[in-house]
């Protein structure tokens, strides 16, 4: 039987998170009690200045498979490597994160689990045929997300058409190869953990999945976007020859968010 660590990255979640634990305790719950799987979910709070703790240890004393950290400092990416370490310490045989708006049901996450099959690792994508998004993407968001998925195409060679969707699942044993070797947490964080899976030989598949766009997402993605591209470009620098100048690089980029 499959057992899984769910990790669920919450920055201010107060207003999401109680119907998130909810349908994803339910829904997975009702697969436990068919034996279809072992599971916990592992809420990594982090930064959070709201009433989301307090949220969750209701959910915790509710159903003993739901845990929780909490983290003072720390962005998404921190949050799911947090999360991935802490799994680590238990025997599941699949770790994954989704992200905390239920932009992914629990339906859907259970799919990424079900396929993984002989793979080191299944993302969600909305990129490819069979893919459904509700309410349908601006055009501006899409010719944003097309543009950056180009650019990681084209600096780090992996063939992923949704690298940002907030759904993955990946083998124990490629996350523990993996970890010790990410370098990046935020903006660029789901490309390093795909970029080193892949480069240690692990097969990603990615498989097409029905998503819910939420209009209140905290991150702004034209906002973001440009800093998700140096992300990646840090990232090109690191596996390359020119890795010694990545302090240059660094240097620079700290001077430009200082400036903001």
């Amino acid at each position: 039987m499959k057992k899984a660590s769910i990790v669920i990255p919450a920055y201010n979640e107060e207003k999401r998170i109680g119907k998130t634990l909810e349908a994803y305790s339910d829904y997975f719950e009702t697969l436990r009690k068919e034996k279809k799987l072992e599971y916990e979910i592992l809420i990594v709070i982090n930064n959070t200045e709201d009433r989301t703790e307090e949220i969750v240890k209701k959910f915790v004393r509710k159903n003993n498979r739901i845990r929780y950290l909490n983290f003072k400092k720390g962005g998404k990416g921190f949050a799911v490597m947090e999360g991935f370490k802490d799994a680590l310490k238990r025997k599941n045989n699949i770790i994954g994160f989704v992200d905390a708006d239920m932009a992914t049901h629990p339906e859907e996450c259970w799919k990424l689990i079900s396929s993984i099959r002989d793979c080191g690792g299944v993302i969600a994508s909305r990129y490819i045929k069979g893919a459904k998004v509700f309410p349908k993407q601006s055009i501006q968001r899409i010719i944003a997300s097309r543009i950056y998925n180009a650019l990681i195409r084209t600096l780090l060679m992996i063939p992923y058409r949704d690298t940002q969707c907030g759904a993955k699942m990946f083998r124990r044993n490629a996350i523990e190869l993996t970890l010790p070797c990410m370098s990046m947490s935020k903006w660029a964080f789901d490309i390093d953990l795909l970029y080193n899976i892949k480069k240690r030989g692990f097969k990603i598949r990615e498989i097409p999945t029905i998503w819910s766009d939420k209009n209140y997402s905290k991150i702004n993605f034209l906002e973001a976007g440009p800093w998700m591209a140096l992300g990646v470009i840090r990232l090109r620098i690191l596996n390359s020859i020119f890795r010694n100048f990545i302090r240059i690089y660094d240097n620079l980029l700290n001077r430009i968010w200082r400036s903001k």
